[in-house]
Order: C-alpha cells, then sequence, then structure tokens
C-alpha cells in the first residue's frame, strides 16, 4: 500500500505541474503596432516618407534599348569593322546600347525653403558609333561601358551645389526633342556647379552659376571658375530666354537666345541662336592645349549658329518630333522622328538623322560627329520602359 501510495501521489504531482506549464503557454505577447510608409503628395506623384522622418523619396529610372544603322557621322552608325576572316574586307554593323538609369529625388521643409537633392545614375553596355577604318580600337565591339554618376546635387531654397549639367543648357532648355539633338552642339554639359536661382515674379526668373567644366579643354585651369548667367520670362503662351557663359579657360564669351511658343494645344515651336567669340580657341599655334575652334560652351563651328524645331502631337499615344540646325562653318544637322507610347510608360521612337559636313574636305575641318564623308545619313530605333 505504501508504494501504491506513493505512485498515486507522485502522478499527482506531475499533474499538477504540467497543467501550470499549459497554462503559461497560453499567454501570447501583443504584437507591436506596424508602421507602415506614408504617401508625400507635397512635391508630386510617386513621392513617399522615409519611415520616422519628414524627408519625401521619389524612386524612378528607366530602361533603354538603341538600335542603330547608317553612316558614323550621323551618331547612328558603326563603320569599316574588320572582317574576321578577310584581312582585306570590312563592313557595317549595327550601333547597339542598353541603358539602365536609376533615379532619386528627396524633398523636405525647412526654415530655410525646400531642401532637395536629385540624383541619375547610367549603367550602359553596348558598342560605340565611329569609323574604325585603319583604327586599333575595339570600340566596336559590344562591353561594359561607362558607369555615369550624371546628376547628383543639393538644393536648399535658391542654391544648388554638385554635379549638374551646365546651366548654359540646363537654364535655357536643350534642343528638340529628337535623339540626336547635338549633330551641330550647343553647349557642354556635365560639371560641378555652385548655382543660385531666383524667382523675380509675374514670370521672371534668373540665375547665376559657377562651374568647373568638363574635359580636357573645358576643365577650368585655375581658382577661376567658368560664370553662367541667365534671365528667363515665361507667360502662358510659351517663353524668352537668355544666357551668357565666360570660358575662364580661354577667356572668351558666348551666348545663347530662344523662344518657345505653344502654337496650339498640339503643337509647339522653339528657335535658339548662339554666337561667341572664338580667337583664343582657334589660336591652336600659340595655346599649350588646342581647342581647335569649340570651347566649353561655343562648341558649335565658327562664331555663331542656330538651331529650330518643334512637336506636334497627334493624339495622346503619338508625335511628331523635328529639329534643323546649321552653324557658321556650314554643318547642317536635320533629325525627325515618330514617338509612339505602346501602354504608359512604353515608348518606341523611330528616327531619322542627316548631316552635312560643310567644312568636310578643307584642311582645317574640326569633325565634330567623326564622318567619314561630307554627307552622313542614319537612323536609330529606340525602345525605352520609363518607371
Amino acid at each position: 500500500m505504501n508504494i501504491k501510495s506513493l505512485l498515486l501521489g507522485s502522478a499527482a504531482a506531475l499533474i499538477a505541474v504540467s497543467g501550470a506549464r499549459a497554462a503559461d503557454a497560453v499567454v501570447v505577447a501583443e504584437p507591436e503596432p506596424a508602421e507602415y510608409v506614408k504617401i508625400c503628395d507635397v512635391y508630386g506623384a510617386g513621392y513617399f516618407y522615409i519611415p520616422g522622418t519628414e524627408t519625401c523619396l521619389r524612386i524612378g529610372g528607366y530602361v533603354r534599348y538603341d538600335i542603330g544603322v547608317g553612316d558614323s557621322g550621323s551618331f547612328d552608325g558603326v563603320n569599316h569593322v574588320q572582317d574576321h576572316q578577310n584581312a582585306n574586307d570590312d563592313h557595317s554593323t549595327y550601333y547597339k546600347n542598353t541603358r539602365f538609369t536609376l533615379k532619386t529625388w528627396t524633398g523636405q521643409e525647412t526654415e530655410l525653403g525646400t531642401l532637395k537633392t536629385y540624383t541619375e545614375t547610367r549603367f550602359n553596355y553596348g558598342n560605340s558609333s565611329g569609323d574604325y577604318e585603319d583604327s586599333a580600337s575595339t570600340d566596336w565591339t559590344s562591353r561594359n561601358k561607362s558607369l555615369s554618376l550624371r546628376f547628383a546635387w543639393i538644393q536648399l531654397g535658391g542654391l544648388r551645389v554638385g554635379k549638374d549639367d551646365t546651366a548654359f543648357d540646363t537654364f535655357i532648355g536643350y534642343a528638340g526633342n529628337v535623339i540626336q539633338d547635338t549633330l551641330v552642339p550647343y553647349g557642354g554639359q556635365e560639371s560641378n556647379v555652385v548655382q543660385y536661382y531666383f524667382d523675380a515674379g509675374n514670370g521672371f526668373s534668373g540665375m547665376v552659376s559657377l562651374e568647373e567644366g568638363a574635359g580636357v579643354v573645358g576643365t577650368i585651369d585655375s581658382y577661376v571658375p567658368h560664370v553662367v548667367g541667365g534671365l528667363k520670362y515665361k507667360g502662358d503662351w510659351g517663353a524668352i530666354t537668355g544666357v551668357v557663359a565666360y570660358d575662364s579657360n580661354y577667356e572668351e564669351v558666348a551666348g545663347k537666345v530662344r523662344l518657345d511658343v505653344k502654337a496650339t494645344n498640339e503643337l509647339s515651336l522653339f528657335i535658339m541662336a548662339g554666337y561667341g567669340t572664338d580667337d583664343n580657341l582657334t589660336d591652336d599655334a600659340n595655346n599649350a592645349i588646342d581647342a581647335h575652334g569649340r570651347g566649353f560652351y561655343k562648341q558649335w563651328g565658327g562664331n555663331w549658329a542656330i538651331w529650330g524645331g518643334g512637336t506636334y502631337k497627334f493624339n495622346d499615344k503619338t508625335s511628331f518630333n523635328a529639329q534643323i540646325s546649321y552653324d557658321d562653318w556650314k554643318n547642317l544637322g536635320i533629325a525627325a522622328n515618330v514617338a509612339y507610347t505602346v501602354v504608359p510608360g512604353f515608348t518606341v521612337t523611330a528616327e531619322v538623322d542627316y548631316l552635312n559636313a560643310g567644312k568636310f574636305d578643307d584642311v582645317d575641318f574640326n569633325n565634330w560627329t567623326k564622318a567619314n564623308k561630307k554627307s552622313s545619313v542614319g537612323g536609330i530605333l529606340r525602345f525605352q520602359r520609363s518607371f
């Protein structure tokens, strides 16, 4: 009986302990509240608040695929590529480039005004257009090309610092809505900058920009920066804008004036004229670094150049874009395309380009587009998914 009593007592104890543990197991901790991303509509569509901050962030970009054919002087062709089997033969082939571009925007309101940033990074894979006759270059081959930090700037109120395109282009506007808009170039692009933008009200605005330039010809060689200034008047009908730039390397001045007109709801037109001094830019006999007549700002041939064109929207999906350009060296560029939006965010553009190199047969010919003949024709087909 003592053994039986002991076993029954042990079983009762085990049941009591098990019951206590079972009671403890059903206690569930309260879940912490989830923190959802909040939409920020202060700066437009696509922004959201970075959790735990008052900063609004937007992420975007595009994936692009280009296919070009034709003459190298149109920027669309790859000419005189060595045949793999026959040393005495060569061919033309496609120009192809795939690009992934990642963009970010941020915005935040402060007691000193809106604090903004913008970045744009580009990744490229493909070959390079050009004429490869008697050339050791292998740039006609497909490869991973440049990784480019295209833009990276900070702006507080009207003050902007960082990497941007020169205000000689951004403030007045690039040329037409064509792919090859620099058959006759209209100014340098990438640069580190310190800029100030101001809004005078009633449609008037202006800016001043101190710039470093880029490249061997364009990058400043002292503590003296390049200087760009501009004024703009904008109305419901369009805008008129002027910019002037001082090239501190060659001590030359260039300027552009542009008129934009909204002719109808479907048709928009522009015309832009440029003029620049070039005595030092053309002084190859005495310059330590020869510019061959083309500086960072006055990149067109000779003293003057003109660009004009427009866009006609047939409907919400289809538009026609055209541009004609001409300079003092008798370079004539014509580009025209049709852009079709297949679905929102996906656009296909087909373009035809023409260049007549006015001084092609002259001894002092400066070959901007790497043309291999006086008249060049090419075409390019672009697929782009923007997000």
